[in-house]
């Protein structure tokens, strides 16, 4: 009767052919990885979104755009207006 003891004498460890510690562990990791920067990357522009929409930019600059294209202000005061805008929203 062979023991443990006698079959790793025989075949050497037992990841020697490739059955034990090896990469196996890096693809947990790798998930992780993509599942947390999926996760961020969500978060900070859904978060970009939702002020902009709770702070009423988006809509100002719609607005703004909507009347450039009527013809009400012209290119300076759209520009000047947009500036402030966008100063706004990095806030």
């Amino acid at each position: 009767m062979n023991t443990l003891t006698d079959i790793a004498a025989q075949h050497g460890p037992m990841w020697a052919g490739g059955g034990g510690p090896g990469w196996w562990i890096v693809f947990p990791i790798v998930w992780f990885l993509v599942i947390v920067t999926v996760i961020l990357l969500v978060g900070r522009f859904g978060r970009r979104r939702w002020a902009e929409a709770r702070s009423g930019v988006g809509a100002g600059r719609s607005r703004l755009a909507e009347r450039f294209a009527g013809g009400e202000i012209d290119e300076q005061e759209y520009r000047s207006r947009l500036a402030v805008l966008d100063e706004v929203r990095r806030k």
